[in-house]
Parts: C-alpha cells; sequence; structure tokens
C-alpha cells in the first residue's frame, strides 16, 4: 500500500528531525502528544483518531495535520506513536510495519500472543523498530532500584499496582491493563524462567473482565514473587518491595522514592553500662531524577529510530510478558496451579520459553 524501499532506514539515520506521529489521540495518546511536542530533533507532524473532533482539537493544539484515517499519515512519517484499543494494536502495528514505518506501540503488544508473533517477525522482516510502551522501565525509581539490587542478594519480589475504577482500557482485564506492567519489571529484576505459578481474581464491574488479581511466581532461581493489581482500589498504589539477604528495598513509583532498610546493632551505653538507647534498624534513602517517564521512553524511541538500535523494551520482551500475563490471567480464571512441566494450553508455546 505504502511499500518504501528498505534502504530508507539508512537515510534516517542522518542528523535531521525524525517525523513523528500519533495515532489514536485518545488519554494516552494525548500524552505522547504532549511529549512529542517537546523533544529535540523532533518534527511532530500530525495525529490521527477516528474521533474526528477530539482528533481536530489535538491538531490544532499542536499546530499539525489531522488525519480521520491514520493510514493516511504513514506516508508522511518516519516513526509513529500507537495508542489505539489493544484490539486494534495488530493491524494500526502491521499496516505501519509494512508500510516502512518505525513503531511505538502501547502495552501490552497485541491481544493475542499469536498477534504479537507477528508483529515482531513483521518488525525483523521490514527492518523497523518495535518498540513497547512498558513505560515503567523508564521510572527513575526502577532504574535506581535495579542499580541497588545488583548489589543484593534478592529472596523475594512483592509489586501491588492499584487503581480507582475508570472506564479507560475496559477492554481488557487488570492483568493485560496493570499487572503486565509489574509482571515485565519482575522478569527483569528476577532475571530467571518462571517454573511454578497459581493465581485467582474476581470481577468486580460488568465487564466480563478480571477487576482484581493475585499471582504468585517461582522462578528457577529460587526467587519467589507476588503481584497483585486491582482496578476497584478507591487509592492509586505503585510499589515493588524487595526482599534481601541484608536488606528491604522499597520503590514508590508515584513519589519517585527509594528506602532501604538495613539491620544494625548500634546501643549507646554509659559509664555504667546503662543502655541509653538503640538503634534496630538504619533507613536509606535513595535519591532520584525527576524526568517523566514518557519523556525518557520516547527519546529512547527517537534514538533508537535514529541510530539504528534495538529499543531496551522491543517486541521480544513485551511477547514474553504477553505470555506469561495470558497465563496469569487464564490461571485467575481457571483457578489452577502451573508447574513449568505440566502441558500447557494448546496456545502456549514450550512453558520454559513461553514465560523465560
Amino acid at each position: 500500500m505504502y511499500q518504501r524501499h528498505l534502504d530508507t532506514h539508512v537515510q534516517r539515520s542522518l542528523p535531521q528531525p525524525i517525523r513523528i506521529g500519533v495515532i489514536g489521540v485518545g488519554n494516552m495518546g494525548q500524552h505522547h502528544a504532549r511529549v512529542l511536542s517537546l523533544l529535540k530533533d523532533v518534527e511532530m507532524v500530525g495525529v490521527a483518531d477516528i474521533n474526528v473532533e477530539r482528533g481536530l482539537d489535538t491538531a490544532s493544539k499542536y499546530r499539525v495535520r489531522f488525519f480521520e484515517d491514520y493510514r493516511d499519515l504513514l506516508p508522511y512519517v518516519d516513526a509513529v506513536c500507537i495508542a489505539v484499543p489493544t484490539r486494534l494494536h495488530y493491524e494500526v502495528g502491521m499496516t505501519c510495519l509494512r508500510s516502512g514505518v518505525h513503531a511505538l506501540i502501547e502495552k501490552p503488544i497485541a491481544a493475542s500472543i499469536a498477534e504479537a508473533e507477528s508483529l515482531v517477525n513483521a518488525a525483523a522482516e521490514y527492518q523497523c523498530i518495535l518498540q513497547v510502551g512498558h513505560i515503567e522501565r523508564f521510572n527513575p525509581a526502577f532504574q535506581e532500584l535495579s542499580k541497588v539490587l545488583k548489589t543484593e542478594k534478592l529472596l523475594a519480589l512483592e509489586a501491588h499496582r492499584m487503581s480507582p475504577y475508570s472506564h479507560r482500557a475496559n477492554d481488557v482485564s487488570v492483568v493485560l491493563d496493570l499487572m503486565i506492567h509489574d509482571i515485565d519489571l519482575l522478569m527483569e529484576l528476577a532475571d530467571a524462567p518462571v517454573i511454578q505459578l497459581t493465581a485467582s481474581g474476581s470481577h468486580a464491574s460488568e465487564s466480563g473482565y478480571l477487576d482484581y488479581v493475585t499471582a504468585n511466581l517461582v522462578f528457577a532461581n529460587g526467587i519467589v514473587a507476588t503481584l497483585t493489581s486491582s482496578k476497584v482500589t478507591h487509592r492509586k498504589i505503585r510499589r515493588i518491595a524487595a526482599h534481601c539477604k541484608n536488606s528491604l528495598t522499597e520503590a514508590d513509583f508515584l513519589n519517585n522514592e527509594i528506602l532501604i532498610h538495613r539491620q544494625t546493632t548500634a546501643n549507646c551505653q554509659t559509664d555504667y553500662g546503662q543502655v541509653l538507647y538503640r538503634q534496630d534498624g538504619l533507613i536509606e534513602k535513595v535519591y532520584t531524577s525527576n524526568i517523566e517517564p514518557l519523556y525518557a521512553e520516547l527519546e529512547h524511541f527517537v534514538n533508537c529510530v535514529r541510530g539504528g538500535n534495538q529499543p531496551s523494551v522491543g517486541g521480544e520482551q513485551a511477547l514474553k510478558a504477553l505470555r506469561l500475563a495470558s497465563l496469569v490471567e487464564q490461571m485467575a480464571l481457571d483457578g489452577q496451579v502451573w508447574h513449568h512441566l505440566d502441558r500447557e494450553p494448546h496456545e502456549f508455546k514450550s512453558p520454559m520459553i513461553a514465560v523465560s
């Protein structure tokens, strides 16, 4: 349709503005447009949305072109940010990649594993950058947490991601909407295949999708993890706790704060042996940068497009997260216990490959 010569990626490495468009300017797409308008060496060409009023309003705000049909945008851009409903990720993503356009697709990468695999294969075939919006990888709190844990013996992980009910992302379960973020982060921190999984969940709305899910994972290296995600909690929470041999590290992604708890045995005594006070614990606060995660994510995407480098969260990483998330969702619905030696449902690949 808009097939381009495969050598165009060489031309894009030249020091000229990267031409980018946004497909879908709903809740998340609005933020993509805002940040792209701030990035250096980026020309935001236009936005596309089937909601004409919303699309025109966004285009006017940033003084760019509006396209009701996203396919009409593709000849004018080098790359796009795709922020459409999950069920449309495959269709829109494939059209862009086949047109030789680099793509950042919001998470989850697709609505099914088969669709995600096709997107990954298409990115390789058409020599395009495919990045997926696992934005928490770019959260300064997570990046500092990763550095702290490199010097610790990690034993267990806890992740809590809670939100009040919202009409956004109501076409997927809480697993694919919220928990998939922490699935990706915990897989990165544990750095080992999952060998056992249990999960349970409940419905609180009429959507038919799970709204509250808790999952327990065991990794091949002995690390255990508990993840809890909710769409119906009356307070927003985004936290990961890392239980280590010599410390407890807590990362609060909302407040961009990391606290490290350590044990001590310090006493202060008088000359007569009387204990004046005992210090039972020490809390260290780790300072992080204030950069907006979406800004860092989009800047990374632009740099990958310009330099031809693979993104830190590409299609392969997103596919692993989706495979495990899909398994968590199924186990929560069925109430089963999954082991890596068990026979998997037909839609999954080999267990050790699927969730490693």
